[in-house]
């Protein structure tokens, strides 16, 4: 296949009509779709991910002509995560689909009980820039897994991404199970007017809170990943040479455009200076020093020009307040390129410590206090994630102990989204619900339970409330339970 990428006009919304008629026709194919086996959703899954493989080198292309994403950068954070979904859930769906037996309870005894997993129905997917194959492709292979009709809206700012999604999409599936509806601001306003059984979101808090109260008017189910300011700490027994390299790795990957990149750091004052140094030394092993950075194909740039501003106007915030650019903070405005930049010094009222960054920005905060940091983090809104790095385990777990966020990492960072039998959400600012493996399953899977009767006592609760009924109704409650 062609690797070419073609200009792409800026997205039209999508036609109201079309949409309208793609989510009744999926509200009908949802029906069927109930009672669909596990070799059927297996099938699609397995469709999908050869679509994938069949179009590497044009993802490649489409990555690149949005934001100069590296071809191994795209193997790794967009590839891979869809392919070890698609590999998970082809492995385990059988036993996922299977209804789990419930033990009775002494006062539900004569009865069997199971829950079941049934499909949500028609679902939205709207999902991020960032990571645009990654996180549009990964959730859906959990909601075909879970046996459900979709509608993927992808983010208009990766439209090179967005076109291929919709011709990867197209070629797999009928479009009364999976269609994708491309479009802007409007399209998703009128998808989120649609009465739809489950929507799965990611993006930012704020739009997250739009998501919701939309949802809310048709009581339908969500679940939000959304994003924060994820704190690291390094205390002063950490190994500081390592964990310079996996932050450095961690932060400026995707050019810090990352829901879950460290986003403003703790660093023990004992070691600060030295930290600060070692940060330094694994940026210029990773990327090359600050000449070679600027041409260095590994780093990916800034989405757009208006992101590119955005990052830019708060280094200059933190400059202007004080705070002394260690590394990096030479903006190139040709081609959307901000250099690694790591802040020190910074004043606590620069909007660089306030807002959340989502580019290539690390304000590090030297510190003493380990309770003061604690009460700092827990006045915040709750994070995506938290980093710690130490080699004090009285240390790591008063941190987990204090403190609460979506996921972390002990001694790395990002690695845990990778984790195919963890969790993966946020909790209240930072998300509802979880996503991946058999939690993405779930996902997108109504729970319902299901109790048989047997040969049960139930009779005995029945009226009228007389002699030995309201005695044993009395027994029941005083001692069965």
């Amino acid at each position: 296949m062609s690797t070419a990428v073609q200009d792409i006009a800026p997205q039209q919304e999508a036609d109201t009509g079309r949409t309208e008629r793609l989510f009744e026709a999926q509200r009908g194919r949802a029906l069927a779709l109930r009672t669909s086996s596990a070799a059927d959703r297996i099938d699609k899954i397995k469709r999908l991910r050869q679509a994938m493989f069949d179009r590497t080198d044009q993802i490649y292309a489409a990555c690149h002509a949005d934001f100069a994403k590296p071809a191994p950068e795209v193997d790794i954070t967009e590839i891979l995560p869809v392919v070890m979904e698609a590999n998970h859930a082809i492995r385990h769906l059988k036993g996922w689909m299977k209804p789990e037996r419930k033990r009775p309870t002494l006062l539900m005894f004569g009865t069997s009980a199971e829950v079941r997993y049934e499909p949500r129905g028609v679902c939205l997917i709207i999902s991020p820039w960032n990571y645009p194959i990654n996180l549009s492709l990964g959730p859906l292979v959990s909601a075909i897994a879970a046996g459900n009709t979709v509608i993927l809206k992808p983010s208009e700012m990766t439209p090179h991404c967005a076109q291929l999604m919709a011709e990867i999409v197209d070629e797999v599936f009928d479009e009364n199970e999976v269609s994708v509806v491309q479009g802007a601001v409007e399209t998703s306003q009128h998808l989120l007017g649609l009465p739809f059984d489950h929507i799965f979101f990611t993006g930012s808090p704020a739009v997250g809170k739009i998501v919701m109260r939309a949802a809310a008017e048709h009581l339908t189910s969500v679940t939000l990943e959304l994003g924060g300011k994820s704190p690291v700490i390094v205390d002063k027994t950490a190994d500081l040479d390592k964990t310079a390299q996996n932050l450095v790795w961690g932060k400026f990957a995707n050019n810090g455009q990352t829901c879950i990149a460290p986003d403003y750091l703790y660093v023990h004052a004992d070691v600060s200076d030295a930290f600060v140094e070692a940060m330094g030394k694994a940026l210029t092993r990773l990327y090359g020093d600050q000449k070679a950075m600027a041409s260095n194909t590994d780093y990916c740039r800034i989405v757009n020009d208006k992101h590119h501003g955005r990052v830019k106007a708060l280094i200059d915030d933190a400059t202007e307040r004080g705070a002394r650019v260690s590394t990096g903070g030479t903006p190139a405005n040709e081609d959307n390129y901000i250099a690694p930049t790591i802040l020190t010094d910074v004043d606590a009222q620069s909007r660089v410590l306030d807002e959340e960054i989502f580019g290539p920005v690390l304000p590090i905060i030297p510190f003493t206090d380990t309770d003061r940091i604690l009460a700092d983090i827990n006045a915040k809104p709750k994070p995506l994630a938290l980093y710690v790095f130490a080699r004090d385990n009285e240390f790591i777990d008063k941190v987990l102990d204090n403190t609460s966020a979506g996921g972390t990492c002990v001694n790395h960072s990002m690695v845990q989204f990778l984790h195919a039998n963890l969790p993966f959400g946020g909790v209240n600012n930072s998300g509802i619900g979880n996503s991946h493996g058999h939690y993405g399953f779930k996902a997108f899977s109504h729970e319902r339970a299901v109790v048989r009767e047997r040969f049960s006592l139930s009779f005995l609760f029945l009226p009228p409330y007389k002699g030995f009924t309201k005695w044993f109704i009395r027994f029941a409650v005083k001692y069965l339970n």
